[in-house]
């Protein structure tokens, strides 16, 4: 590719996981044809980066070339800005909130475990009281029915087969045909 017909592009490092690749994202606007409103585009970019040099949120100046990889082909041709490192990290400062905030609630559960023993220590006196008085009600009930009289439904019976179709019946009712084997 001729030097002059390359691409030159500036974005954004995102992703830098790779050994000797970064990910950058170029974010642009395009005018949307029919509602005519700005649409955020993103073009994200497999970079060649061969010492490691980007991190995380810098921002760096691409170049199009040859095919490195399958999806790498554009190399690294600057860093343009580097991202500003905080001396005290996010972690740091919530330890020295922490106390601040979460005292009210240690002591809010503290007193709530407090009352949980209390309860617990009245209601293991309770029960005993209360065995005996459920004692004393079923001595006065009237004794249980014994399981044998408990009545289990009736099973459906059978259909009957072929071989034992039952008789068709005459519409006067009754047993008319055993009636007339008879006079005979």
């Amino acid at each position: 590719m001729v030097r002059t017909m390359r691409k030159v592009r500036v974005g954004d490092v995102v992703r830098t996981n790779q050994d000797k690749t970064a990910i950058v994202e170029m974010i642009w606007k395009q005018r949307h044809r029919l509602y005519r409103k700005q649409v955020r585009r993103v073009a994200r970019f497999y970079v060649h980066d061969p010492e490691n040099q980007c991190r995380l949120g810098d921002t760096v100046r691409i170049e199009e070339t040859r095919p490195i990889s399958k999806n790498k082909h554009w190399r690294l041709l600057a860093i343009l800005n580097r991202r500003q490192v905080a001396e005290i990290r996010p972690i740091d400062l919530e330890t020295d909130v922490a106390p601040e905030i979460t005292q009210p609630r240690i002591l809010a559960a503290e007193a709530r475990a407090e009352a949980a023993e209390t309860e617990s220590e009245t209601a293991e006196d309770e029960p005993e009281v209360q065995e005996e008085s459920v004692e004393e009600e079923a001595a006065d009930e009237e004794p249980a029915a014994p399981e044998d009289s408990i009545r289990e439904e009736p099973e459906a019976e059978e259909e009957p087969t072929a071989e034992e179709a039952p008789e068709p019946e005459d519409e006067a009712g009754g047993d008319v045909p055993d009636q007339q084997e008879e006079e005979k």
